[in-house]
């Protein structure tokens, strides 16, 4: 069986939310960041980057929320989560996850987590300062040149869904001016109706 490491509103909702979409079977364990579970040497064995999430499969742990999207997708073919019979396509949805990985977290995270980048208080209140409007400017991008339709890659539901909706839960709490961004405004709105994503927060806020 699969097991999911998770923190409650952190990026491992996206894998929650997909393995739902799956219909896997799995189990789920709470990291508690404010105790410093993912310091602990239990955790720090499952998965050495002392960061969620980490889903434990009969191969191995896997790390990195668009490896783990993937995985789901290809291990569940059945629920049509990824264009899998078609290369380009599939390399579309990894390119759309890794620019959510790679530059719409890292934008966000510099509003409380600077000190990786920076040990100056005056940097880190910089970045700090910058938050909303990179944020922002990430966001408007996928408004405007990678929100495809009612659905990220068009008119078909696919693994990029779940990641991007997770991410859009932070605009809020990262200043972002949502004036701009009414299409992926929509697109959050639709997908917190869908019952994988009622089941995945409700079992997550359920363990807060």
């Amino acid at each position: 069986m699969l097991k999911l490491y998770f923190t409650p509103h952190t990026c491992s909702l996206a894998s929650h939310i997909a393995l739902e979409d799956a219909g896997a079977t799995y189990s789920i364990e709470r990291i508690s960041f404010s105790a410093e579970q993912q310091k602990s040497p239990e955790f720090m064995a499952i998965n050495p980057k002392a960061r969620v999430p980490a889903l434990v499969t009969e191969r191995g742990v896997l790390t990195e929320t668009p490896a783990m999207l993937a995985f789901i997708a290809q291990s569940f073919p059945q629920a049509g989560l990824a264009p899998l019979d078609d290369p380009f396509a599939f390399a579309e949805i990894q390119a759309f996850n890794s620019y959510l990985c790679s530059t719409v977290h890292i934008a966000h995270a510099h509003r409380m987590r600077g000190y990786r980048w920076a040990t100056d208080p005056a940097a880190i209140a910089d970045m700090q300062r910058k938050v909303p409007q990179s944020v922002t400017a990430c966001f408007e991008l996928i408004e405007h040149g990678m929100l495809r339709g009612p659905w990220v890659m068009g008119e078909t539901y696919t693994i990029c869904d779940p990641y991007l909706f997770t991410l859009s839960q932070w605009l809020e709490g990262d200043g972002a001016d949502l004036s701009r961004l009414p299409r992926v405004l929509d697109f959050r709105r639709r997908m917190s109706e869908r019952p994988a994503v009622r089941k995945a927060v409700a079992a997550e806020l359920a363990r807060n």
